[in-house]
């Protein structure tokens, strides 16, 4: 007996046409292109996949698959009668995914690239594609699809993806490569959820993972413990950041010098691009005063995360030892802002990842900035100092971790023009070294 036909059409009425192009992709390797550019629903193509025995009868396991990979849970759920662990512990065992690696990594490409790098690909392949193929429609799955069709892409054919990457945006090349490196040059990627295990061991936020022989998908047992970082989103990025301090400088004579934080928007555009890239929601709180703060982390605190991996909190400010300033100068104990976010504060984030990011700049002490010295010999002005701080800021329980834009005691640096030194090295780290099939996590705190 066939699926049946009703949950079938159940499951295709409830995609739309960019989910459809995304099956259709995934299928390429089990259905001709001919009967693949026929397909006009979701419902044509597991017609499809029936006639080439692929949705095999009485057995959904490759539809679970393609939903899973698309990201659509909810059809595992209430159509299929799965989920995400069941189909995650399906792909685990031998022979359990049908889905060839090389596929899904040229997915996830599709998926990491934005809309400036689509139009770079391109005017790059205006000589190897026909104008009707670069359109304005033109989605970077078509690219690819026409890049196979014309032999110009493929398994053993890397050559001029690699080079078009590599002009374009290294960072996606340096995503195909470590999964070549990674995985051999035969079944090469492999999910994120199989990257990491189900368990959150208190404590550890990721140790390093064992390869995969080829041909295979992770074994459990060769991973160590990790935190389960598959929720989509993945959790909240808050970013709370300050750039005017009128209201400090009009307050007490201790702040008549206390400086807005030119160059802050730089670093709050780059934390929004990261982490949205990395998957979580994104909410950014501007010019707080103190009770502002405490009132923004009050009300995330109060939130249900249940349905999250983790919780990121950036803040922007100035600051000093242990302490952030409101815009009208009123200190906040970093460790009041952490302690919001403890099991016993924040039930629903128990055993999950709190990470905070701070930087916050000196204030008063250091208000007149310093210059520097260029490569070029020329003085930078646009230089300031950055806070003191000291570490006892965060609970003495696990799940927590603080980033810090200086050590103890030591100043950092915030450029008027491009931003804090320490906020853009980590989105940069971020972004040139997380492809998809990595948890963030690991990239912060696996050689840690």
């Amino acid at each position: 007996m066939e699926l049946p036909r009703a949950r079938l059409l159940a499951v295709s009425h409830e995609l739309d046409e960019a989910e459809l192009a995304a099956l259709k992709f995934l299928s390429r390797d089990h259905v001709p292109w001919g009967r693949l550019e026929a397909v006009r629903s979701p419902h044509d193509l597991f017609e499809a996949l029936q006639e080439k025995g692929v949705l095999e009868a009485g057995n959904p396991a490759f539809l679970r698959e393609l939903l899973y990979y698309i990201g659509r849970m909810d059809l595992l759920v209430s159509h299929l009668g799965s989920s995400r662990e069941q189909v995650w512990r399906e792909l685990q065992a031998p022979g359990g995914a049908r889905l060839p690696r090389l596929r899904y990594l040229l997915f996830q490409l599709y998926e990491d690239v934005t809309e400036l790098d689509l139009s770079y690909f391109k005017s790059h392949l205006d000589k190897e594609l026909p104008n009707s193929k670069l359109t304005r429609e033109t989605t970077m799955l078509d690219i690819l699809t026409e890049m196979e069709k014309r032999g110009l892409l493929g398994k053993n054919n890397l050559s001029m993806l690699k080079s078009l990457c590599e002009k374009i945006n290294i960072s996606l090349w340096n995503r195909i490569e470590d999964g070549l490196n990674h995985f051999g040059q035969e079944e090469m990627l492999i999910t994120e959820e199989e990257r990491v295990n189900t368990g959150r061991p208190e404590g550890h936020l990721v140790s390093s993972v064992a390869p995969d022989p080829p041909g295979s998908f992770n074994d459990s047992s060769q991973l160590l413990e990790a935190y389960k970082m598959t929720s989509r989103p993945c959790g909240v990025c808050l970013i709370m950041n300050n750039h005017n301090f009128a209201k400090a400088r009009e307050g007490v004579l201790e702040h008549k010098h206390m400086k807005d934080r030119d160059g802050t928007d730089v670093d709050a555009a780059a934390l929004r691009n990261v982490f949205s890239k990395l998957h979580f929601r994104v909410e950014e709180y501007r010019d707080l005063t103190a009770e502002g703060i405490r009132e923004t982390v009050k009300s995330f605190q109060s939130k249900d995360h249940e349905d999250k991996d983790c919780f990121v909190c950036c803040i922007l400010s100035h600051g000093k030892k242990g302490i952030i300033y409101g815009v009208d100068g009123q200190e906040v104990p970093i460790r009041e802002l952490t302690t919001a976010f403890t099991a016993q504060n924040c039930n629903s984030l128990a055993g999950k990842p709190k990470v905070f990011f701070i930087q916050a700049c000196q204030g008063d002490a250091f208000h007149k900035g310093v210059t520097i010295e260029t490569d070029s010999g020329e003085q930078d002005s646009s230089v300031e100092r950055d806070a003191r701080f000291q570490f006892d800021c965060i609970p003495a329980e696990p799940d927590f971790l603080l980033g810090m834009a200086t050590l103890q005691d030591y100043v950092s640096y915030r450029s008027t023009r491009e931003g804090t030194w320490y906020i853009q090295a980590l989105c940069q780290h971020l972004e040139y070294s997380c492809p998809r099939y990595l948890c963030f996590h690991k990239l912060i705190f696996g050689n840690t």
